[in-house]
């Protein structure tokens, strides 16, 4: 009885600090090499509301097809949102290419 009781109180114990860790929220915004600035505006207004909120922010640019070579204009639209997000967040991971896809993370900041 006295076993019982003691795997009871464990699994209690664990199941108090699993309600209490934290559980980290990853948002994602994706945008297209050729973005226009009215769409720019309108996902960057989204990334400041997910960072206020206490999100991660997974943005990334989607190459499809031969748009690829304009690697360059994914990147400085990138770099352009982490500038612009500066106040919300902070950058944990700088434009990175993975296959079609180039990704950078953003933490928010603590308050």
């Amino acid at each position: 009885m006295d076993y019982k009781k003691f795997l009871y109180e464990q699994k209690k114990r664990e199941k108090a600090l699993k309600s209490k860790a934290t559980k980290v929220v990853i948002k994602e915004i994706r945008f297209g090499p050729q973005t226009d600035e009215h769409d720019y505006e309108f996902k960057k207004k989204h990334a400041e509301k997910f960072l206020n909120d206490g999100a991660k922010l997974k943005a990334f640019v989607f190459f499809k097809g031969r748009s690829i070579v304009f690697k360059e204009q994914g990147q400085i639209l990138l770099l352009r949102l982490a500038q612009d997000l500066e106040d919300y967040g902070k950058v944990e991971q700088m434009p990175q290419l993975e296959g079609k896809r180039m990704t950078m993370f953003i933490t928010p900041k603590k308050k």
